[in-house]
């Protein structure tokens, strides 16, 4: 049983879509619309499309921009006409990239129009209003399945395959694998998960790794890793037309950086093989001294040896705490001295530095930030480093129901 499938109750005749997987023993069913249920795997069954013939009723396809209330509880009789079958609309062609450069030096719009291919495609874009999506890249598109439920679909609309994995980030939980497989070019996936608008404020940040790849190509690809979490200031804002599907959705693309290529000289790095190394000297002798005797200047005596100084351990790095007060009294909580805004400040981000590097350096997960509200100038200053490290997976606020907006949860790679 999948995200996706639909399914009948087996202590009722109601049928609805699997929305979400719970956990090993319960799923999330959508019944009529968008009334969502809990219901133990064992109490559901999975419905096959072709049993709508068999029962004389509509069978129900769950696809993309699909409204599943409509026809959701489809167990009972559907005796009305069935729906024909409508000629499809004309797909929009994708401009190639001299068209793209071409449009967008005529609009000085800087976004490549598509070029519909149909009698009626200047009316429908004016009358639309909205700018489609770039013409390349790879794309998560929130697809309404109905008015308050929302399909996460990854996009692919390049020229290469993607080989890609999803999980999803929560509060209780830092990271929860969900789907891994391979997508084609100019394809879109199944809705890989479900997102209910009236539980905008408690969506997770969707987290996908991407790795492009073609078959008998040319190049290898660094890895691209992509975490967005969901605001409404901006949300409701990214709809916008999707390639490949065709629809409205709330689009989001993945690839802003494109997957950089590997040098083949970078490929074939491995550890340098070493010189045959020169016969080591013997420890501790005096060559001076060693000279003198051979030729014949000194008197022969044993030369001297002179004692190497045993080498100190290097002390090991210890780990910072998982959560650390960068306040002033924190720090230095016998301090009497009157110091200026300034040297506190230094004081501040020596012990934030340092903590970090030694972090990095015990492996940890994940560490706290306190540094208060204040002015803010501690706060950004630290978010500006943070920017700037690329062994930083990620940041963000930290639980606001503990420290307010005064802490910052730093997630290392």
């Amino acid at each position: 049983m999948n995200v996706g499938d639909r399914v009948r109750l087996l202590t009722g005749t109601e049928e609805g879509i699997v929305t979400r997987l719970l956990d090993s023993e319960l799923v999330e069913v959508a019944i009529d619309n968008d009334f969502t249920i809990p219901v133990l795997r064992r109490e559901v069954v999975v419905v096959a499309q072709e049993e709508g013939k068999n029962f004389d009723r509509t069978a129900v396809d769950y696809g993309p921009g699909q409204t599943p209330g409509k026809n959701a509880n489809a167990s009972k009789k559907d005796n009305s006409k069935r729906p024909q079958h409508q000629p499809a609309a004309p797909k929009l062609a994708q401009p190639s990239l001299q068209e793209a450069l071409a449009a967008a030096a005529s609009s000085g719009a800087g976004v490549a129009r598509p070029v519909n291919t149909g009698p009626d495609s200047r009316g429908a874009a004016a009358a639309s209003g909205k700018q489609p999506a770039a013409a390349k890249g790879l794309f998560l598109a929130l697809v309404h399945q109905s008015p308050e439920l929302l399909g996460v679909t990854l996009i692919n609309n390049t020229e290469a395959d993607v080989l890609f994995t999803y999980g999803e980030e929560t509060a209780a939980r830092p990271y929860r694998a969900l789907a891994a497989d391979k997508l084609g070019p100019k394809t879109s996936t199944k809705p890989l998960s479900f997102l209910h608008l009236k539980d905008f404020e408690a969506w997770p940040a969707v987290v996908f790794q991407l790795l492009p790849t073609k078959l008998n190509g040319d190049a290898a690809y660094e890895l691209l890793t992509k975490r967005q979490a969901f605001k409404a200031s901006t949300f409701y804002g990214s709809q916008k037309p999707a390639p490949v599907i065709g629809k409205d959705a709330y689009l989001f693309q993945l690839d802003e950086k494109a997957a950089a290529a590997i040098a083949p000289e970078k490929l074939a790095e491995e550890v340098p093989a070493t010189a045959p190394a020169a016969p080591a000297k013997p420890a501790g002798l005096d060559a001076a001294a060693l000279k003198a005797q051979l030729s014949g200047d000194a008197p022969a005596k044993p030369a001297a040896v002179v004692a190497a100084a045993p080498a100190k351990p290097a002390a090991p790095v210890v780990a910072p705490p998982h959560e650390l007060d960068l306040h002033l009294e924190a720090l230095r909580p016998d301090n009497k001295e009157e110091l200026s805004n300034t040297a506190i400040l230094r004081l501040q981000l020596d012990a934030f530095e340092d903590a970090l590097s030694r972090a990095l350096a015990t492996n940890m997960h994940e560490i706290v930030f306190i540094h208060g509200m204040g002015n803010g100038v501690l706060r950004k200053e630290i978010h500006r480093q943070l920017s700037r490290n690329k062994d930083i997976k990620f940041f963000e606020d930290a639980r606001k129901e503990k420290f307010g907006f005064g802490a910052t949860l730093v997630r290392l790679k």
